[in-house]
């Protein structure tokens, strides 16, 4: 079983953003040109062996660019496909929370996620706060992204150390998953793992063969390691993503766990 912990299926607005353009330097094709129907990326999971996706909505501070509306539609129609990751109004905190507790509680939704560079606001910034306390009462992940920023926007937010560090501190029961792997910082991102019990990484938005070698050691040394499977679709398939797992030599419990059991974990799957 494989659980991709990181994919958005996106509108034309979200496509068409001029902010994503960097990306699609470094993608081009359908994936990252075009709306496509949502059979798409199930037939690509279906391709690979993806089970389920965690399919996250997208707000920023002009409003949502993918909204917790289709994503929870989307959950709906393919249930045993796709589960719900909820984004929300930074700016707004009484709403973000009311949003959140919402979609959890009536749509079924596992996480919360907000990317710091999208907001320019690290997440130990005080307007994070009361959406992590609620996170913690409905007992979901906080999902982010962390090291340099692929879009046209400054990557400062997304450094591990001090910002994730004071959140695993001063939220200890706080489940958090750093996505992207923290690349110019990973160093920083293994070190919270080590130090926090309750702090996990996904390797969205990297295929394989990219994969740093740093964090490819700490897999192979560590066979109850807190590395999550993610792709980033549809700038980056599944299947490209995962193309080359075997040649990594990690062993079949960390295999089992970077592709499903940390997952199911953090998220509290079924």
């Amino acid at each position: 079983m494989i659980i991709d912990a990181w994919m958005q299926h996106p509108n034309a607005g979200w496509i068409g953003n001029p902010m994503l353009d960097s990306l699609r330097r470094w993608r081009s094709g359908k994936w990252s040109e075009t709306a496509l129907p949502i059979q798409d990326p199930i037939a690509e999971m279906d391709r690979v062996g993806v089970s389920v996706g965690m399919l996250c909505a997208w707000h920023g501070p002009n409003g949502p660019m993918i909204g917790n509306d289709e994503v929870a539609q989307y959950c709906r129609e393919y249930p045993d496909r796709f589960v719900g990751i909820a984004s929300v109004d930074l700016f707004r905190p009484l709403e973000a929370v009311r949003e959140l507790r919402l979609r959890v509680k009536r749509d079924g939704f596992k996480g919360l996620r907000v990317l710091p560079w999208l907001w320019g606001l690290p997440p130990d910034d005080r307007r994070y706060y009361p959406l992590f306390a609620e996170c913690c009462e409905l007992d979901i992940p906080f999902c982010t992204q962390v090291g340099h920023a692929g879009p046209l926007r400054e990557s400062e937010p997304g450094r591990p150390i001090p910002y994730l560090d004071r959140v695993a501190l001063e939220f200890p029961e706080l489940r958090i998953l750093g996505g992207h792997i923290g690349v110019p910082w990973l160093s920083e991102m293994l070190s919270l793992v080590m130090k926090y019990s309750n702090v996990f990484i996904d390797t969205s938005a990297y295929k394989v063969s990219r994969y740093p070698s740093e964090l490819v050691e700490y897999m192979r040394g560590n066979d109850r390691h807190r590395i999550l499977f993610g792709s980033n679709h549809p700038f980056w398939p599944a299947g490209e993503c995962i193309a080359g797992l075997d040649g990594l030599d990690i062993g079949e419990a960390a295999r089992s766990a970077f592709l499903a059991d940390n997952a199911r974990r953090l998220f509290k799957l079924a």
